[in-house]
């Protein structure tokens, strides 16, 4: 052997070894839960089978493991706010349990602890990458013309005036107006609207949407970090940081009960030797059952086995909860605010419809209108594509269509044999020499909040076509069902105020607010929150996130974006709203087994530590009491599993 010759590293190993490391460091506080728990599993299995020595070792080893993150937080959080917190004081009774021998009962305190942590970290995790990814829809580059170059240059160098140039099919890098050219604009990032719109000169447009079939010039109105997009982001990012008035006080009967218990502790250790003529070895004793005795073992079973059972039956139903707190909070709302789009109607247009001229054959019309929709992916012209098929009763179109021009804004122009037929706006498809057939019809289905398509032959309008993003069919059951619970119900919307009128009063809500930005949609729900109380919010798109944060409960449709799912409270994996009415009567139930649990688990405390007191039961009797109580509201809660 060569001293002082280096190992040989395979490259690829190092590389894997280090995306391993990589991929379980996010997971590090659940996996040493876990595994803290398969070790006193494992010790209470074999403790008639091994000695006494190894017994010991294994709960010092789930000790360490599993309370490693949390007597860390505990001592930094001291150490930081000058204040005492649960976390020590589990810590704290943990170790009193094996000084007088109770291991396993302190190693069950430290994990039920390390596991609740671990999960709330792991949720704060997810949440942030979704947060990242979110980021990612903001293009880092913007393309300009320098000196009559084209040139890529970072999105944060530049300036207001600045005029950039995007493409047919990219995404707009910075908030701006249209100087020139004119673009169908996929704006759902920012409204939450699935029907593109038009905008041309003057116009403005946003960071992160999406200009789809024509190619514009911008001028720069805001910096890269004033955005509305970027507001998104950090909307969402201090709504997390935003207590609820339930959690503030929890947090201060924390830091009451830690105190208390161990200034009781202190006092028992000395008090009863000095005044009640105990020896000071009883006095510790009964210091040290009392530590173990007002452990909150029971109160944390009270709640989470409760809190599981509701999770796990709501999850059977179709609903996810990401937290026990939100399936507390459900049944408290006093406000229901929806978005429109993917939330209160399906999220896509669909013909609900059509009209055609008398002289006109409606099969021939249907021919024609779908094989040249069928050339374009716009959301309008699949829609029609659909419609006709079904209304053909076939799977493709009979006609050649030989050509098809796209005029941006405006419509198309097919060819079919030396004719042309145009599909898009009235004034697009004719010039109007003729009185339209259809009369007043396209006013009332406008005023329906319908979008009309025209279809065009020979300067004349042929037949139309309204489509309209419809309600889902639950909608109208979930709205009533929440107005006899004495819930207040609103819609907040990106879209136009015709189109909200018109689907507000379909679905029987109360209130609604058009055209509201992201931004606005926090303001309405804070205004809300101040107005009647506690707040849900229901939503599927990337506009609605900060509003999910902030919202006492977020409730997110299960197709909606990724960050709708990450940064909402509740899921609803099969977009039936329908199951929100049953998530609340589940946690109706839940809280009362809950309060059940509380009452009877503080009950029990309260006996024990004044038995102890008087002598009247030894560490065995009060360990009995205290797990024998948590036991009952381990079962009490399980109940929750049956429908």
């Amino acid at each position: 052997m060569i001293t002082g010759a280096k190992p040989i590293i395979n490259k690829n190993e190092a590389v894997q070894h280090k995306s391993f490391i990589e991929r379980i460091k996010p997971h590090i506080e659940l996996i040493n839960a876990l595994a803290s728990g398969i070790i006193i599993l494992t010790a209470w299995i074999l403790s008639d089978h091994i000695s006494y020595a190894w017994f010991v070792a294994m709960h010092i080893a789930a000790f360490m493991i599993g309370g490693y993150f949390k007597a860390k937080e505990g001592i930094t959080e001291t150490v930081k706010t000058k204040k005492l917190n649960v976390e020590l004081l589990m810590v704290i009774a943990a170790i009193g349990s094996s000084i007088i021998g109770y291991w396993t009962e302190g190693a069950i305190l430290i994990f039920i602890f390390a596991l609740a942590g671990a999960l709330e970290t792991y949720t704060l995790n997810k949440s942030n990458k979704e947060i990242s990814s979110l980021m990612k829809l903001q293009p880092e580059e913007a393309r300009i013309m320098e000196n009559g170059v084209e040139k890529m240059i970072p999105v944060e160098k530049l300036h207001i005036g600045d005029v950039i140039y995007v493409r047919a099919g990219e995404r707009i890098p910075a908030d701006g107006k249209i100087v020139h050219g004119e673009s169908a604009i996929d704006e759902s990032p920012i409204t939450g609207e699935s029907i593109p719109v038009t905008k041309s000169l003057q116009d403005e447009v946003f960071a992160g949407t999406v200009a789809l079939n024509g190619s514009i010039q911008v001028e720069i109105t805001k910096k890269s970090d004033e955005t509305i997009f970027q507001k998104i982001i950090e909307m969402i990012q201090s709504a997390q940081d935003e207590k609820s008035p339930a959690q503030l006080f929890i947090e201060r009967f924390e830091s009451m009960y830690v105190y208390t218990v161990l200034i009781v502790v202190l006092i028992m250790m000395f008090l009863p030797h000095l005044v009640f003529g105990w020896t000071l070895t009883e006095s510790i004793y009964r210091a040290i059952v009392l530590l173990v005795v007002a452990s909150p073992c029971a109160l944390v079973a009270s709640i989470m086995p409760a809190t599981l059972s509701a999770i796990s039956r709501s999850a059977k139903n179709g609903v996810l909860f990401k937290g026990g707190i939100h399936i507390e909070n459900l049944s408290q709302m006093k406000v229901f605010a929806f978005d429109k789009t993917g939330t209160l109607t399906k999220g896509t247009p669909e013909v609900t419809d059509f009209y055609v001229h008398p002289d006109y054959d409606a099969k021939h019309v249907h021919e024609i209108a779908g094989a040249i929709e069928s050339e374009s992916s716009h959301p309008l012209a699949v829609a029609i594509k659909n419609y006709t098929l079904n209304e053909l009763n076939k799977d493709q179109f009979s006609v050649h269509v030989e050509h098809v021009q796209t005029v941006s804004g405006k419509g198309v122009i097919g060819t079919i044999g030396n004719e042309q037929w145009y599909l898009g706006k009235a004034y697009f498809v004719t010039g109007q020499k003729t009185k339209p057939f259809f009369g007043t019809k396209a006013d009332a289905l406008a005023n329906e909040g319908k979008t009309i398509v025209y279809v065009g032959h020979n300067d004349e309008i042929v037949a139309i076509y309204a489509l309209k993003d419809v309600v889902r069919e639950e909608a109208k059951e979930t709205i009533s069902e929440l107005k006899k619970r004495g819930i207040k119900t609103i819609m907040l919307t990106g879209d136009n105020e015709l189109t909200a009128k018109a689907v507000c009063e379909e679905v029987g809500i109360d209130d609604y607010v058009a055209e509201c930005l992201p931004n606005e949609k926090v303001e309405h729900i804070r205004e809300l929150a101040k107005k009647y109380g506690k707040v849900a919010m229901v939503g599927d798109g990337i506009n609605d996130a900060p509003a999910l944060t902030l919202a006492d409960v977020g409730i997110a449709m299960g197709e909606g974006t990724d960050i709708a799912l990450e940064t909402s409270d509740m899921v609803l994996m099969k977009n039936d709203l329908r199951k929100i009415i049953k998530a609340m009567k589940t946690s109706e139930k839940m809280n009362r087994v809950i309060k059940q649990n509380i009452f009877f688990s503080v009950a029990v405390i309260i006996v024990l530590v004044i038995s102890n007191f008087f002598q009247a039961i030894d560490l065995p009797l009060g360990v009995i009491g205290h797990e024998g109580s948590t036991i009952l509201v381990i079962l009490n809660g399980l109940r929750l599993l049956k429908e």
